[in-house]
């Protein structure tokens, strides 16, 4: 009797990403940010103790690093795993879900086409 629990892709990735900030912090470091305090630049509402243990969460799910560099003072910085980086296309189609369908004309042309460029060409999506 196989007694293998079929758990469905789509949860098991939620489970990885859906935390309330982990994709607003995995999108940073595709676009370069790196250190603890970068990440809460824009983001006025994150504690650092919610940005501690989504960074730690992430960390133990394999899809960003953690590094300790020997300066004075210590510096960590966080960078994504290759594990990581296979995140870019989710982060792609959400940012594409929200500038194709842009009802409320939030975005100019101009916009749209300059945002999607910079997320196609940051997050290296082929066609």
């Amino acid at each position: 009797m196989n007694t293998e629990r079929i758990v469905c892709p789509v949860d098991r990735t939620l489970n990885l990403i859906s935390k309330k900030w982990s994709i607003q912090i995995i999108r940073d470091m595709f676009f370069g940010k790196k250190h603890f305090k970068e990440f809460k630049e824009d983001k006025p509402k994150l504690s650092n103790k919610v940005l501690s243990n989504c960074l730690k969460e992430l960390e133990e799910n394999g899809l960003i690093e953690k590094k300790v560099l020997n300066t004075t003072p210590v510096t960590t910085e966080y960078y994504l795993t290759e594990y990581g980086k296979s995140t870019n296309r989710i982060v792609y189609e959400l940012a594409m879900f929200t500038l194709n369908d842009d009802d409320d004309n939030i975005y100019s042309e101009e916009t749209k086409n300059e945002l999607k460029n910079n997320f196609k060409h940051t997050l290296k999506i082929d066609d």
